[in-house]
């Protein structure tokens, strides 16, 4: 398979298991209704409107500021597709993957709900270091980290100059 359709079916499948996991947490689970659910010693399921981005940062308290921050982040969506549909490394096309998908999804819960649904928490004990996120975030921070990570790792090899004789 090219690079460029496993990325869009990577996107596609990110998207849709997001809002699958966010219907069945806010539908059958009633999650915005149970104060948390322990799954393990270290990880709980606790409901969050997320009202602004990553970790809570540039919080979205009017309708302006909501569309703006959905026109923002669907114009960095549709960066992330013209570079899929560029891209020629299999790895960065699922990495970019990834990253579409996520973003797509919590584009569409802040235009559909007013604000993101997070409802995955990772804590040992009282101390929880990561902010409640969800499958998407989870997505975009796991693509991220790929496109890095293989930028810092791998030199593109120029091609061979060609002999002037």
């Amino acid at each position: 398979m090219t690079t460029r359709p496993l990325g869009w079916i990577v996107a596609a499948f990110v998207f849709a298991l997001d809002q699958l996991t966010k219907w069945w947490i806010t539908g059958p689970l009633a999650l915005p209704y149970i104060d948390q659910i322990e799954l393990l010693p270290i990880f709980r399921l606790v409901w969050v409107a997320n009202h602004g981005v990553s970790m809570g940062f540039l919080v979205a308290d009017s309708a302006a500021q909501r569309w703006t921050l959905a026109a923002v982040t669907a114009a960095i969506a549709i960066f992330v597709a013209v570079w899929l549909w560029r891209e020629r490394r299999t790895w960065d096309g699922v990495a970019l993957g990834l990253v579409l998908g996520g973003a797509l999804g919590n584009i569409l819960d802040r235009v559909r709900l007013g604000y993101v649904t997070d409802f995955l928490n990772l804590h040992f004990g009282a101390w929880s270091p990561f902010v409640v996120f969800n499958v998407a975030d989870a997505a975009i921070s796991i693509g991220v980290a790929l496109l890095v990570l293989r930028a810092v790792t791998t030199r593109d090899v120029p091609a061979p100059a060609e002999d002037s004789k």
